[in-house]
Parts: C-alpha cells; structure tokens; sequence
C-alpha cells in the first residue's frame, strides 16, 4: 500500500456527496413550491376578491344602466340621441309617440329626415304633431366628461298643457278687460233707459184715446225692456252673483235646465241621456247660476244638431289636478256640427256668435259664472263630429255634508235617455225643486 486511495472507496465518497447534493436541491425544490403553492393560493384568493368586485361592479352599473334607461323611457319629453355625423342611435319611447313614427323608422336616420316624416320640419311655433299635441324641439350639443363632443340631443317638449295655461290666462285677462269695459256702458246706458221707459209709460197714459199713436209707445217700452235684459246679461257677466251657494241634486239641477230648455228640445229630434256617476250626486253651486250655465249649453248643443243627434250631460268625480281639490265635472256633449279651429279661442269673448239670431252673451255669461264659483270650464270639439263643454267645479270647504236624500223620480241608470221623463213633466206641470 503506498497510501493512495483506493478507488472503490473514492466512488463511495463521490456517490455520499451527490446524494447529499440531491437533498439539498430536492430541499431546496420542497421549499420553492410550498413557496409557489402559497403564492397561488394567495392569488387565487386575490383573484376570487377581484372577480367578486368586479361582478360587483358589473351588477351595480347593469342596475346603474337599467335605472338610467328607465329614467329615460318614463320621460314625457321626446329624447333622441345622435352621433357625430348626425344618425340617431337611440331614441325613448315619449320620442316615438311625439313623432308619431315606429322605433324602426328613427334609428339609424337623420332628425331630419324624422322630423320631415312626422311633419315638424314648419317654422311656426308651437310645432303641432299629427296627435294635434304642441311640442317645442331643442338640439344641444353633447360632450364626454373630458369635454369632447361625442355628438348631440334633440328634446321634443309637450307644451300643450303649457299652451293652454297662456291661451287661459289670455283669455281671464282679455274677458277682465272686457268686462270692466261693459259693467261701465251697460251703468251709462242704464241711467238714459229709465228716462225712456219713464216718458213712453207717461206717453201710453196720454195717448189712451189714441190706439194708433199707443201702440208706438208701447213698442218704445217693449224695446226698452229689451235692452233691459241685454243689460242685465251684460251686468250677469260682469260680476256674477255666486254667494248663495249649498249642495244640491246634481240629476236636478240638470233636469231643471232640461225642462227649461223644453221649447228648443220639443221641436228638435234629440235624443237626451244623463250619466250621472253615484259618487257625483251631489254638489257645491249657486242653483240659480248654474241652471243657466247648463241651460245655455243644452240650447249651444241643440243649435249644433239641425238634422238631430244626441245630447249627453254627465258628471263624475273631478280630479284634483282640475280642481284644486276634490269636486265634480259637469259635461254637456252632442254630436253636431262641431266648432271650427279658428273660432275656439273666442267662443267665450262676449257678442261673439256665428248665429245671426244671437247675441253672443250665452258662452260668456256661463264662462263668468264658472269663475264666479272658481272653477274652470273646456271645450273639445271636432268639425263634423261634435263638441264636449267640460265644467270642473270644486266643492266649497266650509259646506257640511248633507245627508242624502231619496229622489225616486230623479234616480237613472247610466246612460238613460231623459226625453221621455221631461216630456211627462212638460205634460203634468211638474217643476223640480233645485
């Protein structure tokens, strides 16, 4: 032995040594991925939270977006949104009805293309849809956030609640005016009219033993007395007398008016309903009054059905939009001639009448008298179909209920027609008690 080792032992040492290599790498690989297997996990676990934030998010703008569109669909103003090179890319549904046009044929179009389809390309104000609504249409630019221009809106407003509102307080102004207008004539001519009537009655007493010379007194009495009442309407109109009102009947209020309008229903083919809704039996008025507003109306309708027709009053529950407060409208409908366009606005202007027979006092008068009870009258009508006098009264705060009573003779069923009952009252005599 010369002390070199010997080679089975060096392969001995070389094999220990690798070994003790390979555990330490395989050590070293161990903790690596526990390292990793931690790692991941955590991950996931980030992951996870990520995910459930973002379907967080994802939810609240979904319910965000449904919000907003639902926003946008209840909207009563027409909503239409275009792009940079003018196509309309959305457009809700007030958009739709305004324009009178299918969603199809908005989208993908230019407003206006739309707006020459619907007919609102005129330049006179306010715009009238083919429904016969007043709009008003506005465009404005739309911007991003960042202020960039990301195209432009186009809003169709419904104005014709607002038209309305002017066109009514247009009309209490000019008929205020009016009326001060008249009170003081109708007061001047007055004062010369009792001097007339006084020296024609002197004139009948001295002209006894003349019959011929008579009779032309008492014609000058006869006109006088005339202009008397036209006075007195004139007077009517002016300041209407409203103080005395308490709940009556509804259905006899409306009978009374029938029976005294009887001349003119006698001699026309009318057929005559009430509906009378139970919840509306009762109301607030001045009698007197409002048998004239409504006689006036019966005999309007009457004179716009030459060739017959049907005559509908009815009264329901007024909505408190219309009244203030809690009431009762009165409608008188018939289904004549109907009232043109361009003479609506002036129906109720007094001396303003499209008979020759008339003097243009009978819409007035029952426009004073509505206000007189503070509350607001409307007309629809249409030019061979007919035309609806709307009456919304309310009911007065300070009047207690009365207890019902039972009216056996006044009682109808929806829609019943009264020609027959008023005929039998013209027959027998009876009056109703209003």
């Amino acid at each position: 032995m010369n002390g070199h080792p010997v080679p089975a032992q060096m392969d001995s040492d070389l094999l220990h040594e690798a070994f003790r290599s390979f555990d330490d790498a395989a050590a070293t690989l161990q903790q690596s991925y526990q390292t990793l297997t931690s790692r991941l996990e955590q991950l996931d676990v980030e992951l996870a939270d990520r995910n459930e934030a973002l379907r967080k998010n994802l939810r609240v703008n979904e319910e965000l977006r449904e919000h907003l569109t639902a926003i946008v669909e209840s909207l009563s103003t027409g909503l239409l949104v275009m792009d940079e090179t003018g196509t309309i890319t959305r457009c809700n549904q007030a958009g739709t009805q305004l324009l009178g046009l299918a969603h199809e044929q908005i989208i993908g179009r230019s407003l206006a293309t739309c707006l020459k389809d619907a007919h609102l390309d005129g330049d006179v104000y306010p715009l009238t849809t083919q429904q016969g609504a007043a709009v008003s249409l506005s465009q404005r630019a739309l911007q991003t956030s960042d202020g960039r221009q990301a195209g432009s809106l186009a809003l169709i407003q419904d104005v014709t609640a607002m038209r309305e509102l002017e066109d009514r307080l247009q009309r209490r102004n000019r008929l205020a005016a009016m009326g001060e207008m008249v009170g003081r004539i109708a007061h001047e001519i007055r004062n010369p009219l009792g001097s007339i009537e006084l020296f024609a009655s002197m004139l009948r007493r001295d002209l006894h033993d003349a019959p011929a010379l008579r009779g032309y007194a008492e014609h000058i009495s006869s006109s006088v007395h005339m202009m008397n009442r036209l006075l007195t309407n004139l007077l009517l109109y002016t300041k209407p007398d409203c103080s005395h009102g308490e709940r009556h009947e509804t259905e006899a209020l409306m009978l009374n008016a029938l029976t005294l309008a009887a001349h003119a229903v006698a001699g026309a083919r009318v057929d005559i309903r009430l509906d009378v809704n139970p919840l509306a039996s009762h109301m607030w008025c001045d009698a007197g009054q409002m048998k004239q507003v409504l006689l006036n109306l019966i005999l309007n309708s009457i004179h716009a059905m030459p060739n017959g027709g049907t005559l509908t009053l009815s009264a329901r529950p007024a909505a408190e939009a219309r009244t203030g407060g809690a009431g009762i409208c009165l409608s008188v409908s018939d289904t004549g001639i109907g009232i043109p366009a361009a003479q609506r606005s002036r129906i109720f202007d007094p001396f303003f009448t499209t008979r020759d027979e008339g003097t243009g006092l009978g819409l007035a008068i029952v426009h004073a008298i509505v206000e007189g009870h503070r509350g607001r009258i409307d007309v629809e009508s249409e030019e061979g179909r007919g035309t609806t006098f709307t009456i919304a009264l309310p009911n007065h705060h300070t009047t207690s209920p009365l207890p019902l009573q039972e009216s056996p003779d006044l009682s109808f069923s929806e829609g019943y027609p009264a020609s027959e009952l008023i005929a039998e009252r013209l027959l027998v005599g009876e009056e109703t008690s209003a």
